[in-house]
């Protein structure tokens, strides 16, 4: 197999996939970088709630819970442990997307107000970055857009690499004196090849929420139990049940003396034989716990470490940490800059291939695939569903372009 005959192979391929990836791309690019802002942009929101004005005594736990039920309709399932005086106490109901908290000020009993995540403009950006608003649809093409990026930034490392006659300076030169076209292609190509390793570990970050990679993954971690212990959810462990439960400013208090860093969160039993959970939302990962106690005596049941957690899934909670900026200051930078760079080179691609007056590179007819080719892409269409699925369909549409042609 000629290298020429190759490059020319998957740069059309390139340029295809690049041309019907760029709009969905450019969304991604745009909407994710807005949402790495989402905590800044509810804090003062939250500020509002939970600031509240030291008066006097405060009231019972047990007394700001009933208040919290009355607001919300249900008994909440947690609430969030309060660290200063003047804060509200939060109690919420629900998870993830159907997540609802009231603040409940514990001097006077007001409810300060709710706070719905799915009410925000930012989920709105949210469900634009991770499924087009378009419901399950949507997810399964930004998982295929998604699919289709490896693919264009392995193939656009392999054009690059050896295409390069400048030597070493050829990994750091930007040539502006050869024309728009070359300035426009360099900034695509160069920044394309700096940012190839980052792009692929904030697409593997996102990977896991989707629909059929991510529902495979799950599988493989139940496969090989290395996702949470069952345990971590309470499953298999059992309050001693007698007659009557602690309060919940005693549990709260007991919660207080594990020392646990980070936002404490304090699930409520589920029912008659179950525990009070204490959990802590912190970075790094390796500080989480998950602490059950008997709802009855207050007794710690079990400790689970995060070392506890099966690999795959302390890989995949880090990946998706990582993806959403959550690691850090330099993670947020990082993110950011990804987010913006992503922006800039499909845009030099495009106005390059523009100037190119919009020509798809030629592959001579005697062209073969190897067999370690094909079986590169069959590994990432097994590994990539999607992906694997839409290769097949243009392989169906070229074969029977090609028989109709010949008619």
């Amino acid at each position: 197999m000629k290298y020429t005959d190759l490059n020319q192979w998957l740069w059309k391929w390139h340029v295809i996939a690049g041309l019907v990836s760029l709009p969905f791309v450019l969304v991604l690019a745009i909407t994710g970088g807005i949402y790495l802002f989402k905590d800044t942009v509810e804090k003062p929101v939250l500020n509002n709630l939970t600031k509240v004005a030291t008066q006097g005594v405060t009231i019972s736990f047990e007394e700001q819970l009933k208040i919290a039920e009355s607001a919300l309709g249900k008994k909440p399932n947690s609430v969030v442990i309060p660290v200063t005086t003047n804060q509200a106490t939060e109690f919420v109901v629900g998870k993830f997307s159907h997540k609802k908290s009231v603040f409940v000020n514990p001097f006077s009993g007001e409810v300060t107000g709710e706070f719905t995540p799915k009410n925000t403009w930012m989920y709105s950006i949210r469900k634009l970055h991770g499924e087009l608003l378009g419901g399950n649809i949507g997810t399964k093409i930004i998982e295929l857009i998604a699919s289709w990026m490896i693919v264009l930034i392995v193939t656009g490392i392999y054009i690059f690499w050896p295409a390069r006659d400048l030597g070493w300076k050829g990994f750091f030169t930007i040539r502006t004196g050869l024309g728009r076209r070359i300035l426009y292609r360099d900034i695509h190509a160069l920044g394309g090849f700096w940012l190839s390793a980052l792009l692929l570990l904030t697409l593997a970050g996102g990977l896991p929420w989707t629909d059929v990679f991510g529902g495979n993954f799950k599988k493989l971690q139940k496969m090989t139990n290395t996702g949470f212990p069952k345990e971590w959810f309470g499953v298999g462990v059992k309050s001693n049940v007698s007659e009557a439960t602690i309060s919940l400013d005693e549990m709260i208090s007991i919660a207080k003396q594990q020392n646990l860093v980070g936002v404490n969160t304090l699930d409520l039993p589920k029912h008659k034989a179950g525990v009070f959970s204490v959990s802590n939302a912190t970075f790094p990962l390796k500080n989480q716990k998950k602490i059950h106690f008997d709802q009855f005596s207050g007794k710690k049941l079990m400790t689970i470490h995060w070392s506890d957690v099966g690999i795959l899934m302390r890989g995949r909670m880090w990946i998706m940490a990582f993806h959403q900026g959550q690691l850090g200051d330099w993670n947020f930078v990082l993110m950011l800059f990804v987010a913006i760079g992503l922006g800039i080179i499909s845009i030099a691609g495009l106005l390059s291939f523009k100037m190119r007056n919009w020509g798809i590179p030629t592959v001579p007819e005697s062209f073969k695939l190897s067999y370690g080719l094909v079986f590169l892409v069959l590994l990432l269409g097994v590994l990539l569903p999607l992906f694997g699925g839409s290769l097949l369909i243009l392989i169906l549409f070229t074969w029977v372009k090609n028989k109709l042609f010949k008619l």
